[in-house]
């Protein structure tokens, strides 16, 4: 998919590598990781062939859930220095991965009531989604082991208030944007307007929205065959 490609041989830690550095690519994004896509494709349109986008929309503006969602809804709760690592701290990391895989793949929008924490909402022995095995969650706790939960909570929620005002955008390459029918976030403010009321649109002439039935917010693990042949024919 990525054409004129030129290879440096670097050098990390006394390991050579062959690093591809392209010139020309299309670009694929996952929920906080479509923030960047979409604004690499806003800033450098002569290097990108298309964007696709899962479970996250344009937006305009910079995402403000304060007064338009209960205190407990977690982006708030774990935007606060400390709160989220206080939380997942009180388990091991395969129960925290465990939890959030049972609570981000339901089609409601977890939020916390007082006196709960987000890791409170169901216990470790909920079952997991009938796509996301036991051997799954082994990979993945085992990576967190490695990196910790530090970067991945603090880069994302913490800069939802910087995000650029972007009201004069326009995507000047084709975008795709790829659904779950049964993602939470079609729940949050403006979201399903954005994704199925054409806000998108205005911003994005050349726009595809594709809806996976029976799609959660994980909808690239749990239909892999299926977001594939969207991303491959779009």
């Amino acid at each position: 998919m990525a054409q004129e490609m030129e290879h440096t041989q670097l050098s990390v830690r006394g390991i050579s590598l062959h690093v591809a550095q392209v010139g020309k690519g299309h670009l694929v994004g996952k929920d906080f990781g479509a923030m960047p896509a979409y604004d690499f494709t806003l800033r450098h349109p002569g290097r990108t062939r298309g964007v696709a986008c899962l479970g996250i929309p344009f937006s305009p503006v910079p995402f403000d859930f304060a007064g338009t969602m209960p205190e407990g809804f977690y982006p708030l709760r774990w935007r606060q220095p400390g709160r989220a690592e206080a939380d997942f701290g009180r388990y091991d990391i395969r129960r925290v991965v465990r939890t959030i895989y049972v609570l981000f793949s339901g089609s409601e929008v977890p939020v916390a009531e007082q006196g709960q924490e987000t890791m409170d909402l169901t216990d470790g022995s909920a079952p997991l989604p009938g796509w996301f095995t036991e051997e799954d969650l082994d990979v993945y706790a085992a990576l967190y082991e490695n990196s910790g939960f530090g970067f991945p909570i603090r880069m994302p929620y913490g800069s939802l208030d910087k995000m650029a005002t972007q009201l004069d955008a326009r995507f000047e390459v084709p975008v795709l944007m790829v659904m779950g029918e049964n993602d939470y976030v079609m729940k949050l403010p403006g979201f399903e307007a954005a994704v199925r009321g054409g806000m998108m649109a205005g911003f994005a002439p050349d726009l595809k929205v594709a809806f996976v039935p029976e799609g959660s917010h994980f909808v690239q693990e749990q239909f892999p065959a299926q977001v594939n042949e969207l991303l491959l024919v779009s």
